[in-house]
């Protein structure tokens, strides 16, 4: 009889990790329609190339493809647990719209909104490929812990890298946040420090020059370096968490893991 080892991967956990790659890759060809991009990653987008209409469709089908193999996965809790996931982004997209007048319930609204439309496919991602091999709810508990606080610490470094990124390694122009209307971690600490960015925060940078007077800001202020050591606290949680797990070398490997989310450059 095959004994369970730590290092054999279910096909369940390997499905649930495309299953993760799908619905994210959904979300991106969706993104780049409400966004009106015409890059990702320095490739053209499928909208640029086939039109909105078809990127829609081609983002609902990987979708499609996504819940028919979630299905065959053929366990409730895992299927619950990803569907989560599905309705946290479409939630995050809607609250992406919106902002907040009172600047601590912003930032609250900002965070909530990372969480949502990143930190919850990592977060629902690891508590799935958890639920296959542990009944025990506390493990599964950390092993969503841990993928909220990576998650968000991810949102973060990605937030910051579009002020301090080159185009040319991002493979779109920075302040590209800006542009859209988004204040983010950096322009919300600025803000701290420049309350003339709330008008700005306010009409989401609608008017001519708003952009280049915002980005100014936040490099004058020190909202980036804040942003960034709320990133370093996210990680810290993030090994606290997972080193409540017996140790391993997947263990190991996920606390490393926490080191590249926060020294990526693009």
């Amino acid at each position: 009889m095959h004994t369970f080892l730590e290092r054999d991967l279910l096909p369940g956990q390997r499905s649930i990790a495309m299953i993760s790659e799908m619905i994210h890759t959904a979300s991106l060809v969706h993104d780049d329609v409400i966004d009106g991009s015409d890059k990702r990653r320095g490739k053209t987008t499928i909208s640029e190339v086939w039109g909105e209409r078809k990127a829609i469709l081609a983002g609902d089908f990987i979708l499609s493809a996504a819940s028919m193999a979630l299905a065959r996965i053929g366990n409730n809790t895992v299927v619950s647990v990803l569907s989560q996931v599905i309705e946290d982004l479409v939630r995050g997209e809607f609250m992406q719209l919106g902002s907040k007048e009172n600047e601590s319930e912003r930032f609250k609204h900002y965070l909530e909104k990372s969480f949502k439309k990143t930190a919850s496919l990592i977060a629902n991602s690891c508590k799935a490929v958890s639920i296959l091999v542990n009944s025990d709810p506390e493990v599964q508990e950390i092993a969503f812990q841990y993928g909220r606080n990576v998650g968000i610490a991810f949102q973060l470094v990605d937030d910051v890298l579009d002020f301090t990124a080159c185009a040319s390694q991002l493979g779109k122009p920075s302040a590209t946040d800006l542009k859209l209307g988004l204040a983010t971690g950096p322009v919300l600490f600025a803000c701290q420090q420049f309350p003339e960015l709330h008008a700005m925060i306010m009409r989401r940078f609608s008017t001519t020059g708003d952009v280049d007077r915002a980005w100014q800001y936040v490099l004058e202020s020190d909202g980036v370096d804040q942003t960034n050591y709320l990133a370093q606290s996210y990680c810290r949680e993030a090994i606290r968490q997972i080193s409540l797990l017996r140790p391993s070398p997947e263990r190991d490997a996920l606390i490393r893991l926490t080191e590249m989310v926060l020294t990526r450059d693009k």
